[in-house]
């Protein structure tokens, strides 16, 4: 009989605070350390700065103080305060809060009593004071416990929370936090909540139309058509065409950014297409309606289920305990005030059939050629070389979906280094044959028609969307030299063309490999940088063997274990508020080269001026 030490003293019960700690991926998704959207750090902030949005959704406070300094962060609201005699219990007592009580929150996004329990549970300095009536009581803690409480006293600042804290560098790791994300998040929070004002480092944040503001924010040009903005009970749409390929959509429910979706999504989404149906008496398909698009939902709802405590995806059936369900609510919304927003456009109707009909057009014109290219894609697939598949995809449980990877690289030799050190389970690899085709100005016809953009394609599997996209983080690796920055524009310009939702969401990387490797028979140093190799030489002594790889395929499978495991460097490919896509594609990819060269030379004269 086989027993593997398994006995009474196998079995053990943790503190709360210990299993936030062992297990903080329940709790926050992934860790990260900040280099990505939806690593752990910001939801800590989110989930801090979601308590502040939900005293402003009750009535109570329309201002609210947000300060990240280096890793401190802190969050002042003006709401009602947490009860004085409660503030340990509700900063400290797992599953304990007001929002079990439907009255005094209505409708929270915070149901469970967990969150800021999880903040506290993961930093190394957690601060939390309510100022209340003329009173106020102070807290402090570090990874949960106590370490200073103070007695109620009286004060004279307005009532409010005050909580500030530092994330534990023990979880972590040597994390950082990057402003345009927190700034993403940060005007999601004032588009969703007309009224409120945040103050984010100084800066003032706040709207007047809402999702109207949002999509004019979050687009690259005009739309098509002048943004459809409808408002309703407990709902809120806005939508328009633009001119890039695919769907562009923000869902929020009770005010949290679901980046997943969700019932409420779908159910948008069909309304949509069914609606303009409806309306223009014509049975198109529904891909060329969705084509385009950019459009943005928000709902109210009672108790809302989500799929995880990171509530990035609605999972909820029911707006309340005697509503209709959350799809029939939406659906009789947009059916009704949609259809009756065209009835009363005509203008924006016009032009609204006019880009279905065209897309029509264009689809049907590639029919044949998307045929061809699918089947090629199925054929291939059966003994593909270029894709070394890994275990788990994207579409899999929460926990191991956010850590699947595809790695996009170049040559036999650094494909070959990547696949052997992998992690087999989550760590994809893609090669390509030579440099990419230049996509810039190219229909999407031409995705279908080269080898190498239709496979990787059917590799992301995102022809239709991102709702089944494969991997979550997808990894440009290239040599660091002048062709293999080239590949990555390349890379980047063939997304940014097709698929810019892709970057938009926060998918693309690229991945940052050491220049140098500086060892004496001791130690071995990797360095990414030539401040680093000069760190290395100092503390490895006299006369350390420095070796500069040249490109990947230099480097052995056994290095690369360090540089895509768990310490993996990636630079997130990000798009900057008031960037155009068409304009910065135009300036890099297109015929103007006189332009670049005048470009290049101007900076490379401010750089040899900088270095005298």
């Amino acid at each position: 009989m086989i027993d593997n030490g398994y006995s009474e003293d196998s079995i053990k019960t943790l503190d709360w605070q210990e299993h936030i700690r062992l297990r903080p991926g329940m709790y926050i998704g992934k860790l990260g350390d900040g280099a990505a959207p939806d690593d752990g750090i910001y939801i800590l902030v989110k989930e801090v700065v979601d308590n502040s949005i939900d005293e402003f959704a009750m009535g109570a406070g329309t201002e609210i103080l947000l300060t990240v300094e280096d890793r401190k962060v802190t969050v002042r609201d003006f709401g009602r305060g947490i009860p004085l005699g409660k503030l340990v219990d509700a900063s400290s007592k797992m599953n304990t809060g007001a929002k079990y009580d439907s009255e005094a929150f209505k409708k929270s996004v915070g149901l469970n009593g967990v969150g800021i329990k999880a903040v506290n549970a993961l930093s190394e300095s957690f601060e939390i004071q309510s100022f209340r009536e003329g009173e106020t009581k102070y807290v402090r803690y570090s990874r949960a416990k106590i370490v200073e409480e103070r007695d109620i006293e009286p004060t004279q600042e307005p009532n409010g929370t005050k909580v500030t804290f530092l994330a534990d560098k023990d979880i972590f790791g040597n994390y950082h936090f990057i402003i345009e994300y927190l700034e993403a998040m940060v005007r999601n929070y004032v588009f969703l909540n007309v009224g409120l004002t945040i103050v984010f480092n100084g800066h003032k944040f706040f709207s007047k139309r809402g999702l109207y503001d949002l999509l004019t924010e979050n687009m690259n040009g005009e739309g098509l058509y002048p943004i459809i903005h409808l408002r309703g009970e407990d709902i809120e749409i806005a939508m328009t065409h633009g001119r890039q390929y695919g769907e562009e959509y923000y869902s929020f429910v009770n005010g949290q950014h679901t980046t997943q979706g969700g019932t409420h999504l779908s159910a948008f989404r069909e309304a949509v297409a069914k609606t303009i149906r409806d309306f223009y008496k014509k049975d198109f398909d529904m891909s060329d309606i969705r084509a385009s698009i950019i459009g943005a939902i928000s709902i109210k709802v009672q108790e809302p289920v989500f799929e995880s405590q990171t509530k990035t995806k609605l999972g909820s059936k029911d707006v309340g305990p005697e509503g209709p369900t959350v799809r029939n609510f939406i659906m009789d919304f947009v059916t009704k005030e949609l259809d009756n927003y065209l009835y009363r456009n005509p203008d924006t109707a016009e032009l609204l059939l006019k880009k279905i009909v065209e897309t029509e057009k264009e689809r049907k014109a590639m029919s044949g050629v998307q045929k061809i290219a699918r089947e090629r894609a199925k054929q291939v697939s059966l003994h593909n070389r270029k894709l070394r598949d890994c275990r788990v995809h994207f579409n899999t449980n929460h926990e191991r979906k956010t850590e699947s990877s595809i790695f996009i690289t170049e040559g036999d030799s650094a494909s070959g280094s990547i696949t052997k050190s992998r992690d087999v389970n989550t760590q994809a690899v893609f090669s390509l044959r030579g440099k990419p085709l230049n996509s810039y100005g190219l229909t999407k016809k031409v995705v279908y028609e080269n080898e190498e953009f239709n496979l990787l394609q059917a590799a992301l599997n995102i022809e239709d969307g991102l709702e089944d996209l494969r991997y979550n983080n997808v990894i440009i690796a290239t040599d660091a030299d002048v062709d293999g920055m080239h590949i990555r524009l390349l890379l980047l310009t063939f997304f940014l063309q097709f698929f810019p939702d892709l970057v938009r969401s926060g998918h693309v990387y690229i991945l940052q490999t050491p220049l140098f490797r500086v060892r004496n028979k001791k130690e071995t140093r990797y360095c990414y940088t030539d401040a680093e190799r000069e760190n290395a030489i100092q503390k490895l002594g006299p006369k350390p063997e420095i070796t500069r790889f040249k490109g990947l395929g230099e480097i052995s499978p056994s290095e690369f274990e360090h540089f895509i495991g768990k310490d993996i460097r990636l630079e997130p490919v990000r798009i900057s508020k008031g960037d155009s896509i068409d304009e910065v594609l135009s300036y890099y990819m297109g015929k103007n080269t006189p332009e670049r060269q005048d470009f290049i030379i101007d900076n490379l004269y401010i750089e040899k001026d900088e270095l005298r």
